[in-house]
Order: structure tokens, then C-alpha cells, then sequence
């Protein structure tokens, strides 16, 4: 019963990291000129944003597709291709975790962001694993 718990959890809290990184993909490679990413990433002058617009554009398709995977697992898991979609859930949310490790340790002003954006993944990545090993 409590790794079915732990698995569903896990599971719900992956797919909610998936969102969080399809919005990080709309910021990064559809809408980077636009407030909510200046506020959220910091390029400040229209010459900033020009400048790193190529790199945030190739980086949001990189969110999309961790958020893909986690998704896709999410589904399968759900429709019964449980070993298939476990690999896919911990790939995406393994990968958003270590990103926001990398962020984290490389750039002190950047732990906020961290630490946002590598919770979900986190979480998920413990209560997917406790959920599979405990069943």
C-alpha cells in the first residue's frame, strides 16, 4: 500500500514538473523578450536579450523535451507499461534534477532558480524510486 502511495505521488509530482518545464520552454523559446522571462532570468537591456536569445531558445527545447520524457512516462506508467515509463519518469525528472544540481553549485546567485526549479524533480525522483523498490 505505501509504495503504491509513494509511487502516485511521485508520479503526480513528476508530471507537475513537466509543466513547470514546458512553461520554462514558452519563457526560454517563445516569449523571451517578454516580462515574465526578463523578471525571471535577468537579461535586462533589449541588446541582452538579443544577445542571449539563441542560447535561451536552444535551452527551452532542451526543458521541453526532459518535460516530454517525464510526461510520456507518467502516461505509461498509467496505462500499465510500468518498467517503460518508470525509465522515462526518472530519465526526465533525473536529468531536471541534476540540471538544477549543476545550476546550484555553479552559480551562487542562481540558487533560488535552483532550488525552484529542482523540488518537483526531486521529490519525484525519491517517492518514484521508494515506490518501485518498495513493490
Amino acid at each position: 500500500m505505501l509504495s503504491s502511495v509513494a509511487l502516485v505521488t511521485g508520479l503526480a509530482l513528476a508530471a507537475l514538473a513537466a509543466a513547470l518545464h514546458v512553461f520554462i520552454f514558452w519563457m526560454e523559446s517563445v516569449a523571451w523578450d517578454g516580462p515574465a522571462a526578463r523578471r525571471t532570468f535577468g537579461p535586462a537591456t533589449d541588446a541582452e536579450v538579443e544577445l542571449t536569445r539563441p542560447l535561451a531558445y536552444n535551452q527551452g527545447f532542451y526543458n521541453l523535451f526532459l518535460a516530454i520524457a517525464a510526461g510520456l512516462g507518467v502516461l505509461l506508467v498509467a496505462l500499465g507499461h510500468r518498467a517503460v515509463g518508470a525509465t522515462l519518469v526518472l530519465t526526465g525528472v533525473g536529468s531536471m534534477l541534476a540540471a538544477a544540481i549543476v545550476l546550484f553549485t555553479a552559480f551562487p546567485d542562481k540558487r533560488a532558480a535552483a532550488i525552484k526549479q529542482g523540488t518537483l524533480p526531486l521529490l519525484a525522483t525519491a517517492l518514484v524510486t521508494i515506490g518501485l523498490l518498495a513493490s
